[in-house]
């Protein structure tokens, strides 16, 4: 067995909990899970998954877009406040 060391990580007490116990129902515990994760970096040359930005879908993009165009047209209806929109709503 080769020679081991240990190192510290600061994270979110929430965001261990609920780590140990997925990897608990995965049958390791955290220190397992973070040397799997660290052997597929080492094979993968990088994150061993795709680190991006999340992009919306084509649909969420349309719908982003209709509504800047909304918001930009002089014809769009305007409420003062909720209630007033949800009165018209019920119309």
């Amino acid at each position: 067995m080769s020679e081991t060391t240990n190192f510290s990580v600061r994270m979110d007490k929430q965001v261990k909990q609920e780590s140990e116990s997925l990897f608990k129902e995965l049958g390791m515990n955290l220190t397992t899970a973070i040397n799997v994760f660290l052997r597929q970096a080492i094979r993968s040359g990088g994150f061993p998954f795709s680190v991006k930005m999340e992009q919306p879908n084509a649909e969420t993009f349309l719908a982003l877009r209709e509504s800047d165009e909304l918001l930009k047209s002089k014809t769009t209806k305007r409420y003062a406040d909720v209630e007033e929109a949800l009165r018209e709503l019920k119309r």
